[in-house]
């Protein structure tokens, strides 16, 4: 599946409102497990097409149908936003939502 100009706007906008959101804090504290966790549902509902009520935190990745180009865009665009490095394979060791946000926050 291919990714639409509107839908590249829209994680354009979604990338650009959390990276404003996370350089405005001044405080510069760690992202929690739930900050990553709305990152992650606001990424695939745009990306994906997908209301937000349709994304389940328990459910595996592969549930979504991410393919590998996906999933190292998403990657890539998680380490933006964190400020730091993610590995690639992250996703796929986690498998849900809940379990890579509970990663990231531990790492």
């Amino acid at each position: 599946m291919e990714i639409k100009a509107t839908q590249m706007h829209q994680l354009s906008t979604v990338y650009e409102s959390q990276k404003e959101n996370a350089q405005g804090d001044k405080s510069n504290h760690p992202k929690t497990a739930a900050d990553i966790q709305e990152w992650l549902v606001s990424y695939l509902t745009v990306s994906l097409e997908i209301e937000p009520e349709n994304v389940d935190r328990t459910i595996p990745f592969e549930h979504y149908g991410l393919d590998s180009l996906k999933a190292l865009a998403l990657t890539g665009d998680l380490e933006d936003w964190l400020g730091y490095e993610v590995d690639p394979t992250l996703m796929y060791d986690s498998h849900t939502i809940e379990t890579l946000a509970k990663h990231l926050v531990e790492e």
